[in-house]
């Protein structure tokens, strides 16, 4: 235990402001004497040991009939020697502005109130398992890569893993820098009152795997320059938050993964710049089973990345020419509405050619062949009364499928199409219908064929002939009546008789169709 005449004579007056929770203001009043990067440099005459600051906080002391609430307040200084406060019950707030501190600071598992290190330069900071009753705020700081250690065995910065903040964790302006490994681990961080990361510049990885925001994320404005050595800038996966705001500026030079995340009101890329891993081998965007109300992916441009959205679903989805890069994967993603931008102006997407060529093409960007990315497609059309947009979408569904079938079921496939439209164009069976009609008629009125039985039946017509093969129910007494000896002429009609049977039963279900609408 320190005894006070063991202080330097500016500990002691850490020392007796602390039960008034006084400040105590060592700048000397030039900017570049107060410079935080010369820290390093500041003499005796500003620096505190670390080992003085534990004993205040741990109650050394005493601090009845203060008449103020004890806090240790500390600005400009230098901390030598690591301040550790690992386990440790305080019931003080920390405030430190515009320090240097020498070595990592230490707060694993411990129970504290509100601690602000703002504006400072600290060489790593250990906040798992800690229970904070109040916000933690860096506003500002530099925390840098912190060494391995008894207490840290991993390459990181700021370590949040299975923290609980009841209050906000403040990260505005803050540099984090791990470029080989995770500048922010927060493994099943608990922030209640959010985390705030708006001009926040990162090199290494933010990884925030199954963390509770349920005051939500804002990186507005934030960078993250460098991923770690896994491509990836921002890991969320499985996590829960109440708002993801990634928006107006937010830069990622890696990975976004917000795979398995749950979030109960938006997810915002409104005005971000993904640019995905610099070496091109992973997706800019990946949102795999990610679910959310709100999806805003009007970037400022287009990601340099794949996005991935398999088996992601959201209420509405927000887009625009800048959202999509080449390649995007939408098996499985289901969306209740589409709303663009455009001109700036946002509004509900509407149902006219050149938008659904917009949303086909969209879709022909996912590799391979799927058929949900159609039929949930087909699906919004239909339930903003736009059905024919729905068929030419689930007609180009059948198109894109005959791509993946063998040469047989490509034939036929085409047969289908050119005849019926896949029956999503029952008015091309009527068309057909005619032509035939027009052909038999003119094909069989320049011949002459050979009654059955001589002497009974009707004279042959040779218009009433051919739709007399072509209907297949019902007879008007004409093919019964008259044959062909001519092998071509009866072949022709036999061909008349399958086309027949194939173009009036996709004539029935069409109607069949049109009368169920109504």
């Amino acid at each position: 235990m320190l005894s006070y005449d063991e202080l330097t004579s500016l500990e002691r007056e850490l020392w007796n402001a602390f039960p008034e929770g006084r400040r105590v203001d060592l700048r000397v009043g030039s900017e570049a004497g107060d410079r935080v990067a010369g820290g390093g440099d500041w003499g005796p005459g500003r620096t505190v040991r670390a080992e003085v600051i534990a004993a205040l906080l741990l109650g050394a002391r005493g601090v009845e009939g203060a008449g103020a609430v004890a806090s240790i307040g500390l600005v400009g200084a230098r901390i030598s020697g690591t301040l550790n406060l690992g386990g440790a019950q305080i019931g003080h707030p920390v405030w430190f502005e515009d320090c240097w501190f020498d070595e990592g600071v230490n707060l694993f598992g411990a129970e504290t109130r509100t601690v602000a290190i703002t504006g400072s330069r600290i060489p790593g900071l250990e906040a798992g398992s800690t229970r904070i009753e109040g916000r933690l705020d860096l506003l500002g700081s530099t925390v840098e890569t912190m060494p391995v250690s008894a207490f840290h065995r991993e390459i990181s910065a700021l370590s949040l893993t299975h923290a609980h903040v009841t209050g906000g964790v403040i990260l505005n302006r803050a540099v984090l820098s791990a470029p080989e490994g995770w500048a922010l681990s927060g493994g099943g961080l608990v922030a209640d009152g959010g985390v705030f990361c708006s001009r926040m510049v990162v090199h290494g990885e933010v990884r925030l795997l199954g963390a509770q925001l349920s005051g939500g994320l804002f990186m507005r404005e934030a960078r993250l320059e460098r991923p770690g050595p896994r491509g990836v800038a921002l890991a969320l996966d499985s996590a829960v938050a109440s708002t993801l705001d990634l928006s107006r500026g937010f830069t990622a030079n890696g990975t976004v993964r917000l795979r398995g995340t749950r979030v109960s009101d938006n997810v915002t890329f409104e005005g971000a710049v993904l640019n995905g891993p610099p070496d091109g081998t992973g997706p800019a965007l990946l949102c795999t089973l990610m679910q959310a109300v709100d999806f805003d992916l009007t970037l400022a441009r287009p990601p340099s990345g794949t996005v991935d959205l398999r088996g992601a679903q959201v209420s509405q989805l927000h887009d625009s020419e800048q959202s999509w890069p080449e390649v995007v994967e939408l098996d499985g993603f289901v969306y209740g509405s589409i709303k663009v931008t455009e001109a700036g102006e946002r509004r509900e997407a509407v149902a006219r050619p050149d938008s659904t060529a917009h949303r086909l093409a969209w879709i022909r960007r996912s590799p391979g062949y799927s058929p949900q990315p159609y039929e949930q497609l087909a699906s919004w059309y239909r339930k903003a009364g736009h059905d024919d947009e729905a068929r030419r979408v689930l007609l180009t569904k059948q198109r894109h499928r005959r791509s993946s079938l063998s040469l047989p079921a490509r034939v036929w496939g085409h047969l289908l199409d050119t005849t019926v439209g896949y029956g999503y164009r029952p008015w091309l069976a009527g068309v057909w219908l005619l032509v035939l009609t027009l052909l038999g008629t003119a094909v069989f009125g320049a011949n002459s064929p050979t009654r059955a039985e001589k002497g009974e039946g009707a004279p042959f017509q040779p218009l009433v002939y051919t739709l007399d093969l072509l209907i297949p129910i019902g007879g008007l007494g004409q093919r019964t009546n008259w044959y062909w000896t001519d092998a071509s002429l009866q072949t022709l009609s036999y061909v008349l008789i399958a086309f027949g049977w194939i173009l009036t039963t996709a004539v029935i279900a069409g109607v069949t169709r049109t009368l169920q609408k109504s």
